[in-house]
């Protein structure tokens, strides 16, 4: 029988302690702290997302009853619900944002030969947000509308892995568009949005980086075409033109030429007309590439249904953010899991199965495979038979 470590203990040993303790002395986390450190607030509401819990006595419940667990997976302090919410009130959300980073960037590396569908010598990312509705006489801070509050997590995502790699947590009533002002762009790299991020004046920058940009045109768009491509229709394309901008101040505004490409989906019979200042890939690239895009979109539901980013333990700013951000580390912690261990089930089968085996005293990679547990009954060949027939 094994007598190790506990699953939760075996997990935590794929965080790197040390860089989260840079992340906390870098804004004084642990200042004047002396029972309850920002390592057990990130275990505890670690300990909340993975297993689906619903508040903070909802935690402290269901810690203390595994009091005698809890050292041996790190927590030192005593778990209580006003301490737990006083941490996520007043300690800097910036100390797991930048501790989330250093998972991504750990993730990218162990994700960088993934193949989503096509195959490139280049990064590909997809630009979208979600929307977060909240109450808005519990966050008032985060004014949507007249009578709703909501916070918005914008998010660009690497298609190789899913794995989130800028996000910016704003109210509901910051566009989308503002969010291109700032990213750091990647000479070569691909971005992929739709329509709600067509501003030409911020998307001239992407092709002063030398960088592509992909998105949807908007219905009353206005251009003159210059060149056109003879394109397979049997394919879906149905044209492959460059054009120029019609119009005053938005030819100002993007003083370039552009890629038009129109592509009818056979599935969803419905016609898409495709924006690129890439005249180099294929159309049919283009619009398959566009078509990879709902990724972001499954991320967004994935984290949604199997984490704890609807409902939240703190009003304030800062403990939203601090929720947010911690629940994107677990996304990104299991996706390290899977990776590392060579895992085939899926980054929600994982999840679930970690939810009911935290505290069990098992080997993680036992419970993580599919393989047929040892315990099983077995007929041992050399054990003589009672009776012979």
């Amino acid at each position: 029988m094994y007598t190790g470590r506990i699953v939760f203990s075996q997990l935590i040993d794929f965080l790197p302690r040390h860089q989260f303790d840079q992340c906390v002395r870098r804004y004084r986390g642990n200042y004047r702290t002396r029972t309850f450190s920002c390592f057990d607030q990130y275990l505890c509401m670690a300990f909340a997302q993975i297993t689906y819990r619903q508040s903070l006595r909802d935690i402290e419940t269901c810690l203390r009853a595994m009091q005698s667990k809890l050292y041996h997976c790190g927590i030192r302090g005593n778990v209580s619900r006003n301490t737990l919410a006083n941490a996520n009130e007043n300690r800097d959300w910036r100390i797991y944002a930048d501790f989330a980073q250093i998972l991504i960037n750990k993730a990218r590396t162990l994700y960088a030969n993934e193949d989503f569908g096509i195959q490139l010598n280049r990064e590909v990312y997809a630009l979208d947000s979600t929307t977060i509705d909240l109450c808005l006489s519990l966050f008032p801070w985060a004014k949507f509308r007249q009578h709703k509050a909501a916070v918005k997590v914008h998010t660009l995502m690497d298609l190789k892995g899913s794995i989130p790699t800028f996000i910016r947590i704003t109210d509901g009533k910051v566009h989308d568009v503002n969010i291109l002002d700032d990213l750091i762009l990647e000479p070569g790299a691909i971005y992929v949005m739709d329509r709600g991020y067509l501003d030409f004046a911020r998307l001239y920058t992407f092709t002063q980086n030398l960088s592509t940009f992909i998105t949807r045109a908007k219905s009353n768009f206005d251009y003159r075409r210059l060149y056109y491509r003879r394109v397979d229709k049997t394919t879906g394309l149905r044209c492959d033109q460059t054009i120029r901008l019609n119009g005053f101040y938005v030819s100002q505004e993007y003083p370039a030429v552009l890629r038009r490409i129109s592509y009818f989906d056979i599935e969803t019979n419905k016609k898409f007309i495709f924006l690129t200042n890439n005249f180099t890939l294929a159309a049919l690239t283009i619009a398959q590439l566009y078509k990879y895009r709902w990724r972001i979109e499954l991320f967004f539901k994935w984290i949604k249904q199997y984490l704890r980013i609807k409902t939240f333990f703190g009003t304030s700013a800062n403990a939203v953010k601090t929720q947010i951000w911690i629940a994107i580390s677990i996304y990104v912690l299991v996706a390290i899991v899977k990776k590392e261990l060579n895992i085939t089930l899926s980054l929600s089968e994982i999840l679930q199965i970690l939810s009911i085996v935290l505290f069990e005293k098992v080997p993680i990679t036992q419970v993580l495979t599919k393989n047929v547990s040892q315990n099983r009954n077995s007929q041992f060949h050399n054990q003589l038979l009672l009776f012979n027939l």
